[in-house]
């Protein structure tokens, strides 16, 4: 059964998928003539602007949706799939993870404005939304949309839930000694306690977590890396040269430097799994063109910024060579490599990094299970879900990474099948926004002019 979950994987995630997720994002780019690149500087600014939230339909802010994203997002792969890359493709495939992630913020965008479009109130009164809305709406292929929600329900209690409390119990376990049940189950009351709330609670931890936890990491990463400056040049031209000369560890091929960074790339930024569009259907906006910005950003932070500290503190660290040390060891060696006992910042990154999975994707996995069986399930869904995060802790879940794999990519296909039959719809609402946004511009340009009269 092993070896053929393991056979499965490598199919699900193979060239084919590959290819549909970075081929998704490059149609997206050139249908919306690189929007994602011309609008960063206004994406980044409206993170942090309140004034659409405040009247606008939805139940939680701007900032809250992208942060309960973020959470989901930063997670264990920033800093141990960072490491796998390189160690499997070398230091080129940071540079094929860092092309994924800016073709893939249009991918995230194109999502986010189509769960927005398609979004609905429920009878709860709370907004749902996400590829199962845009697939059955959009596209009337109810049963697409009930494969994705039966991917993503399922996904949750690996890649969500159980990994992500096994990592911080195994990293709590090495630096602190405290037994994994312990953890498990401190993990699971806080868990508890947030996501009891659903997304208005998730939202508000998220906004003041995920801040913190993201400027600790980046902090501990510039600090080695302005403390050995002297190796950066050799670092960033080693990273470009190697992308295009294939000096992968395994195999030494370019497909492997190619390989290796793109699946890891998407396994950090989640850009085409379709779940941070469920996070952004939440959120208070007066145009999902307005909402797909915000969540443009994910990818553009998940990737270019946390990912580029882990790889480049990899690469400059150089104990990849050889294959000895792989994963969050690896990250962590290379810390106290470049600055002797920093390694504690990537234990107290991992610790935090995957608790934030474990609330984000409680949700994605809710909302997917209540499309398939209705809010009165959502009690269920959760009870469940709170089980696994202190199984999992304590647990071998060898397996489970691999089973969350397969799901993982049985997401991301009818999602991507929905953005390219929707990539028209998508360009059709950035067209209305563009609109909207040149009305404001007048609109304030009088304001100025009567003010200064």
């Amino acid at each position: 059964m092993a070896d053929f979950l393991g056979w499965l994987s490598d199919v699900v995630w193979g060239p084919p998928t590959l290819i549909l997720i970075v081929g998704t994002g490059l149609l997206l780019t050139l249908r919306l003539g690189f929007y994602q690149f011309t609008s960063l500087p206004y994406a980044l600014k409206l993170v942090f602007s309140k004034k659409q939230d405040q009247s606008s339909q939805g139940d939680i802010t701007h900032f809250q949706s992208l942060m309960t994203a973020l959470a989901a997002t930063i997670g264990t792969g920033n800093i141990a799939g960072v490491a796998t890359a390189v160690v499997l493709g070398g230091p080129g495939a940071v540079f094929w993870m860092w092309l994924s992630a800016l073709v893939g913020m249009a991918t995230k965008y194109a999502e986010a404005i189509l769960a927005v479009k398609y979004r609905t109130v429920g009878k709860d009164g709370k907004m749902a939304g996400g590829p199962m809305y845009y697939i059955e709406k959009g596209l009337g292929w109810k049963w697409l949309a009930v494969l994705f929600a039966i991917f993503g329900s399922l996904a949750a209690f690996g890649i969500g839930s159980s990994v992500q409390s096994n990592s911080v119990a195994a990293a709590v376990e090495n630096s602190f000694g405290l037994n994994p049940w312990i953890t498990g189950l401190l993990l699971t009351i806080f868990t508890s306690l947030v996501i009891v709330g659903g997304i208005k609670s998730i939202g508000k931890v998220t906004s003041v977590f995920v801040p913190i936890m993201a400027v600790l990491y980046l902090s501990g990463g510039l600090i080695i890396i302005i403390m050995n400056i002297d190796l950066l040049p050799s670092t960033i031209g080693l990273i470009f040269t190697d992308a295009f000369t294939g000096q992968a560890v395994a195999g030494g091929a370019i497909g492997a430097v190619i390989r290796y960074g793109v699946a890891r790339g998407v396994f950090s930024n989640e850009a085409g799994m379709g779940s941070a569009p469920i996070a952004a259907a939440a959120a208070k906006t007066d145009h999902p063109g307005r909402q797909a910005l915000i969540s443009m950003t994910g990818t553009f932070i998940d990737t270019i910024i946390i990912c580029s500290i882990t790889g480049i503190t990899l690469v400059m660290g150089n104990l990849y060579i050889g294959g000895n040390l792989t994963g969050a060891a690896l990250t962590t060696e290379s810390f106290n490599t470049l600055l002797p006992g920093s390694g504690w910042i990537v234990t107290i990154g991992i610790i935090f990094f995957a608790y934030s999975t474990v609330l984000g994707w409680a949700y994605y996995g809710e909302k997917c299970f209540e499309y398939l069986f209705g809010n009165q399930s959502i009690l269920v869904y959760r009870i469940v879900y709170i089980s696994t995060v202190f199984v999992g802790a304590g647990m071998n879940l060898g397996l489970v990474w691999t089973i969350a794999d397969i799901f993982n990519a049985l997401m991301a296909i009818p999602n991507l099948i929905g953005l390219v039959l929707l990539s028209g719809v998508v360009v059709t609402e950035t067209r209305s926004f563009k609109k909207l946004r040149e009305q404001e511009k007048i609109a304030k340009q009088e304001s100025n002019i009567g003010g200064s009269i």
